[in-house]
């Protein structure tokens, strides 16, 4: 062989080795391959809690619009929503179908603490991620014990502390009324409201008044909380809930300071059918751009947003922030998944996720997304908002870290 093709041979069989190795370099898992992610998501779009049901048809909505322009990496995602009622029993049924029958990569922002407790031990047995799950409780950021469950939004109890000082600030001799949901979502918000409140809780609460999931109204629960002589109200409750309790305590005339969980805060799907007049007054928390709010309704990010609703999601409303909610948790998942590259495999992705720092365009001023190793709690900052009547105004400090 002369030097020449000696020299051709060698290149050639290095490039062969090139190539076997990039292929070698793409990893799958079940869920994925050179043409889809499979994405499984639960929600509750029939039930008590079906106000959330936007979200994931809005997450949808943002997925329609990845695929339509290409896709994550050259690979559409199949996104499998699939409808758990709130009803725990049924979480576990869905998600074994999800990771048994349809294989799916790992289950996105599945919704609702008592339906996230009821698979959390399943998925990490089986290592499918449980990724950026739609609920705050404060058991979401367990690396060491559960390294495949990640929250999203912030904690229920470090939210509930923001509210306890801003009582404790200005209302320092606050009668204090709670209405809670009687699971681990309404006692997360719980605690971490007594312990903002320190020792002046025992004395400040003077009435705590539970509802069930399945109750039809919360009008007894609020005639009780009126009665305490309470004149101020911490309301822990879902959208459905929510509404009730703005409404109710409206009707009756009682009119304490107001204090309103983030989960519920949407103008859309709670403020509008609670009656806008029986808001005002009314604070939350927040950590995304209310659509509502004419401050945020110009620039780019806004009119990126307005046009994705209008081209994809053209039946969701504009004034529901559930829709700004499910836009940006789908861009923190289309990030993991694109930092993920040909490694798509279920540790790789929650490796991913665990190694994000970002913001994104309709998170609030000041409000970012940041994880490492130990630290599964994505956004940890919020700004408390003031109800007048048509949108939320924000107010104060930036609270978190």
């Amino acid at each position: 062989m002369s030097l020449k093709h000696f020299r051709l041979a060698v290149l050639g069989l290095a490039a062969a080795a090139i190539g076997v190795g990039a292929v070698a370099q793409k990893k799958y898992d079940p869920g994925a391959d050179d043409k889809e992610i499979k994405v499984g998501h639960l929600n509750p779009y029939s039930g008590p809690a079906s106000a959330y049901g936007a979200i994931g048809k809005a997450i949808g909505a943002y997925f329609d619009k990845i695929n339509a322009e290409g896709g994550i990496n050259g690979r559409k995602v199949k996104f499998i929503s699939l409808d758990d009622g709130y009803n725990p029993a049924k979480t576990v049924e869905q998600a074994r179908k999800l990771v048994e029958e349809d294989e799916v990569l790992l289950v996105f922002q599945p919704l609702g603490t008592p339906s996230n407790s009821a698979i959390h031990k399943y998925l990490n047995s089986k290592k499918v991620p449980q990724l950026f799950v739609a609920t705050g409780a404060t058991k979401w950021g367990d690396p060491k014990n559960f390294p495949y469950t990640m929250g999203w939004q912030p904690n229920y109890q470090s939210e509930a502390k923001i509210y306890a000082a801003h009582i404790l600030e200005t209302k320092p001799g606050a009668k204090i009324g709670v209405l809670y949901q009687n699971d681990d979502y309404g006692k997360d918000y719980l605690k971490g409201f007594e312990d903002g409140l320190g020792e002046k809780a025992k004395t400040m609460i003077v009435s705590k008044v539970t509802y069930e999931v399945t109750d039809p109204t919360v009008d007894s629960q609020m005639l009780t909380l009126k009665a305490s002589g309470a004149d101020t109200f911490f309301n822990v409750t879902t959208p459905k809930f929510a509404a009730q309790a703005i409404k109710k305590a409206g009707e009756i005339g009682w009119k304490p300071a107001h204090y309103l969980n983030s989960v519920s805060n949407a103008v859309g799907s709670v403020m509008t059918p609670a009656g806008l007049e029986y808001g005002v007054g009314i604070i939350t928390a927040g950590y995304i751009k209310d659509p509502t709010d004419p401050q945020f309704q110009k620039g780019k990010e806004y009119d990126d947003w307005v046009a994705w609703m209008k081209k994809y999601h053209p039946s969701g409303e504009l004034k529901d922030n559930f829709n700004v909610y499910g836009y940006t948790v789908a861009q923190t998942l289309v990030q993991v998944l694109k930092q993920s590259g040909d490694n798509l495999t279920r540790d790789n992705v929650m490796k991913q996720a665990a190694s994000l720092d970002m913001t994104l365009p309709m998170l609030l001023p000041g409000v970012n997304i940041k994880t490492g190793p130990d630290d599964f709690f994505p956004i940890e900052r919020e700004q408390l908002m003031k109800f007048n009547g048509k949108s939320w105004e924000l107010f104060g400090k930036v609270y978190g870290r």
